[in-house]
């Protein structure tokens, strides 16, 4: 029995999602399960995934289907087994969902989650859906635009990303040292003892969430993420190199870390996504897959719980779409079935 196996049930029924399907599969969860869900979901209880989660994403796209493009799964250093898989969400968007307008069109939605297995079951969870990529879709995003590109978050170029296997220990080495150097900047504030060439491919691809975008190449990660992320939050705190407690866990060319929270920063100086500085300390959830090539870090996709950074610095971004889609109708769409006339 491999040790994803207690998922495959849940992962076969979201690939074309069913309401009586899903509901059997998410016995999966343990009754006493933590569910640790992105903001506005926050923790849920085990026996409310269904009715919290998928039965109103279901309402809005009645042909949900997951595309899984990564899964790892391993034991952690501590000891622990962890799943760890990256998609999409993907249906025709007919209703509103969590007020996000309805489009008639098909919908994607990134998803990065990590189940804790213990005894064949899901003991804990760490999820966050890309909600603004899906607020973006519908022309409904009322922030200030991303720096990098938007597009529909690609499977890795390999296509191994559901196979992978052997041991990942390089791998995790290699991502860790590169977080570790990260680090050095700006108490020593010279950028290059960074040293971003010595760990990342001259072409690499880092596909950050909707509200940053994504960056291609050591300059695109620079411009697009990087730079304004550090003018900002200087003071940046890793779990690699703190107190906070993330999961890793690799598997050959792929590693991936998952943390509730991971990250400590004060958000200080210059600007981020749009956001004047407010002397104020966040902590950030980020769940991470990293594909390595050839010694190199090639693609790198990333998951931050964005609307809880803006909650936390006391922005509500719901409120914002509400009042910026107030003319908008919020009504079910009805598509023909396209016969010609």
């Amino acid at each position: 029995m491999t040790l994803h196996a207690a998922l495959k049930p849940l992962q076969k029924a979201l690939a074309t999602a069913t309401a009586e399907d899903v509901q059997k599969a998410l016995k999966v969860i343990a009754p006493d399960a933590v569910i640790h869900m992105c903001h506005p979901f926050g923790d849920i209880d085990a026996t409310d995934v269904y009715d919290t989660l998928y039965a109103p994403l279901m309402d809005a796209m009645p042909d949900l289907e997951r595309r899984d493009m990564v899964t790892l799964t391993n034991v952690t250093p501590e000891g622990e087994t962890w799943v760890g898989c990256m998609g999409n969400y993907m249906g025709t968007m007919l209703r509103p969902w969590l007020d996000i307008p309805p489009t008639g069109h098909l919908t994607h939605m990134r998803y990065h989650e990590f189940f804790r297995i213990e005894e064949g079951r899901v003991t804990q969870a760490q999820i966050i859906w890309d909600i603004p990529e899906v607020m973006m879709q519908a022309s409904a995003w009322p922030m200030a635009p991303q720096l990098g590109k938007y597009l529909a978050t690609p499977a890795p170029m390999t296509q191994d990303g559901l196979v992978a296997e052997g041991d990942g220990t390089a791998t995790m080495d290699h991502v860790i040292a590169m977080l570790t150097d990260l680090c050095k900047y700006p108490s020593n504030p010279d950028p290059a003892v960074m040293q971003l060439e010595t760990y990342w491919h001259p072409r690499s691809n880092w596909y950050g969430p909707a509200g940053i975008g994504t960056g291609r190449g050591i300059a695109g990660f620079r411009n697009w993420h990087q730079i304004p992320f550090l003018k900002a939050m200087p003071d940046r705190k890793l779990d690699a190199l703190g107190d906070l407690m993330s999961h890793w866990f690799a598997q050959g060319d792929y590693v991936c870390e998952t943390g509730w929270p991971n990250m400590r920063l004060t958000v200080s100086a210059g600007e981020w996504m749009g956001l004047a500085p407010a002397g104020r300390e966040i902590l950030m959830r980020s769940l991470d897959f990293w594909r390595v090539e050839d010694g190199l870090i090639r693609e790198n996709w990333v998951l931050v719980d964005l609307l809880d950074v803006y909650r936390q610095l006391g922005v509500d971004v719901f409120a914002r779409m509400r009042e910026f889609n107030k003319a908008r109708n919020l009504g079910p769409i009805t598509l023909p079935e396209g016969e010609f006339t």
